[in-house]
């Protein structure tokens, strides 16, 4: 999906959107979103729970617990 992920730390059930740009160092915590586009910078916390969105990606909503089943269903799509 053209996401590059460079020198990361990618946690479980985390989700990097199509095109998103994750840099060395960062940290996307279990249960966060990058969108799609977003460009997390070096040494950023991407917080569980949380939606990040932009240029540098910075806060932007928390992530309910519909949104988290949607993550584990299309994940489980993935892996069949």
């Amino acid at each position: 999906h053209a996401a590059i992920i460079h020198g990361c730390t990618l946690q479980d059930s985390c989700l990097v959107g199509m095109g998103a740009i994750v840099m060395d160092h960062a940290v996307v915590e279990t249960g966060a979103l990058v969108a799609a586009g977003a460009v997390v910078l070096e040494n950023t916390i991407v917080e569980g729970g949380y939606i990040y969105a932009g240029t540098p990606a910075k806060k932007i909503k928390k992530v309910d617990d519909e949104l988290m089943k949607v993550f584990e269903r299309t994940a489980n799509n993935y892996v069949m």
